[in-house]
């Protein structure tokens, strides 16, 4: 299978052309303002590498950062109506109580408190009342808002109530997009519900992105299937993806862990991938991200869906250094896609860790004569610096006193030059790609996240129906039933809830299933 892996971020759009497992070609391209050039730059610029027809591709995988930045900065965000299923419950903490202002402005702060809801086994809090339901969707609609986020307590124990008030708003505000929170979120209420309405602001801009996409690849004369990647390294198609945008949060970092393991054959790690910009920093177990088991903040919002444990630093090849009173600052700022003309190598300015690097005689990019006046004790000290920093990263990453190898990819990775904190450093053949390679050979996965009684059904019987429910969300998904194998089990005893409440995670993942 032919198959081409994208990844756009703040300074490179990279991508890879790999038949089956082996790697044919590999390029990078500037990342342009208005994103889709890059990509379609992008494509061009690896097929014409790897010399292979554009017809012959049958499957191209992208990651993007386009819904993460739009959060970010509070741009091209919906309107978007909050309801929450659950009085008489839970009235003391509304939808987005938690909210920074400039967010919650940017989508109207539009909240409502519904009948409905259960316990944690499924009993009925309250029953749902339709006729309530009809005033607010009358509301929603006064207000010309065309976006939904529905959030019942306890949904994925019982996700009933969820999907008859999405049908009951379906059918009151005809073409509105609806998000119900037990297709995204967790066991926790408030996360749940903000991931949820997270989703839905962002449903729109989905829309446009995804056609855009489309539009790049056929462009290009490729007429294969078109997949995004998620948050935890695997894959979703373009009509998935358009419908939950949410799940491609942190997909970057994670697509770099998962090329990491690729490439390098290490399956237990600690990656650390340097980009033009920031490096991002995780842990890898069994080849895939560990995931975070604490609620992740988007852009200051408290989130609880699937997500890789992984922490950002502003060091990259493009960050600036600048030498203060209290010695060498390196970054946070950079200067990102405009390196190529910015940098002092290139001609401009800017003096940035790639300069130094270049002056070191440690890489050959660009004009080095440009920087033959930086000093090596300024080198010296520099790398220093950068040496402090990420092994402070690494630090934060261990779990353990074990020595585990350190694999560092991205094209920022010319700035480690030996050990990090003593440990050993991986750098594998196309490290500069990695993140492309981790998209290209993505997998397809199903998660289940349950609480069962066990006064009611045995230990064995519950991770059992959790695991078959985990591997029907991986089939739905995409995935071939026969490739697919379990690769996370977590049951966690709720002793603060009766019945000998266990709540379980599963998580299935199988290869691509492409007709």
């Amino acid at each position: 299978m032919i198959r081409i892996g994208i990844d756009v971020g703040g300074t490179n759009t990279d991508a890879v052309v790999m038949d089956g497992t082996q790697v044919i070609a590999g390029v990078k391209a500037a990342t342009t303002p208005d994103v889709m050039t890059g990509v379609v730059n992008a494509l061009r610029d690896v097929l014409a590498a790897s010399g292979m027809d554009a017809g012959k591709v049958d499957v191209v995988m992208i990651g993007t950062t386009h819904f993460t930045n739009a959060v970010v900065q509070r741009r091209d965000l919906a309107q978007t109506a909050a309801v929450r299923l659950g009085l008489p419950a839970t009235a003391s903490l509304p939808p987005m109580v938690d909210w920074p202002e400039d967010l919650k402005r940017a989508i109207g702060g539009h909240t409502y408190l519904a009948h409905g809801g259960n316990e944690f086994d499924g009993r009925v809090i309250s029953p749902l009342d339709e006729a309530e339901l009809l005033g607010i969707a009358a509301d929603i609609a006064a207000k010309r808002i065309n976006t939904v986020a529905i959030s019942s307590v306890f949904s994925p124990v019982s996700s009933d109530f969820e999907k008859q008030a999405g049908e009951i708003f379906a059918r009151a505000l005809p073409g509105a997009h609806i998000t119900l929170s037990h297709e995204i979120g967790r066991i926790g209420l408030l996360e749940r519900e903000n991931a949820a309405i997270m989703n839905a602001c962002l449903r729109d801009l989905s829309a446009h992105v995804i056609e855009a996409f489309r539009k790049a690849i056929a462009e290009t004369g490729i007429g294969g299937k078109f997949f995004l990647t998620q948050n935890d390294g695997t894959l979703m198609d373009a009509a998935f993806a358009e419908k939950f945008p949410v799940l491609t949060f942190a997909s970057g970092p994670t697509n770099s862990m998962r090329g990491a393991a690729f490439l390098s054959g290490v399956k237990d790690a600690i990656v650390v991938d340097i980009g033009g910009t920031t490096s991002d920093v995780g842990s890898l177990q069994k080849g895939f991200p560990r995931q975070a088991t604490v609620a992740v903040e988007v852009g200051g919002v408290r989130t609880n869906f699937r997500m890789p444990d992984v922490f950002s630093i502003g060091l990259g090849g493009g960050s600036h250094v600048v030498e203060t009173a209290q010695g060498i600052t390196v970054g946070p700022t950079s200067v990102g896609y405009r390196i190529i003309t910015e940098a002092l190598i290139f001609g401009g300015k800017t003096l940035t860790t790639s300069d130094v690097v270049v002056a070191a005689g440690r890489y050959d990019l660009g004009d080095r004569s440009r920087v033959g006046h930086i000093t090596p004790d300024f080198i010296a000290r520099t790398q220093t610096r950068i040496m402090q920093m990420l092994e402070d990263c690494v630090e934060r990453s261990r779990l353990s006193p074990e020595p585990l190898p350190v694999i560092v990819v991205g094209g920022g990775s010319i700035l480690v030059d030996g050990p990090i904190g003593g440990l050993e450093v991986v750098k594998p053949n196309h490290f500069a790609v990695a993140n492309a390679v981790g998209a290209a050979i993505a997998q397809v996965s199903g998660e289940i996240d349950r609480v069962y009684a066990l006064a009611e059904i045995s230990r064995d019987a519950a991770l059992a129906d959790a695991k078959e429910r985990a591997t029907e969300a991986a089939v739905a998904a995409g995935a071939r039933r026969d490739s697919i194998e379990i690769v996370d089990v977590e049951d966690v005893p709720l002793a603060y809830l009766p019945g000998n409440a266990t709540r379980v995670r599963v998580k299935a993942v199988g290869e691509l299933h492409v007709a």
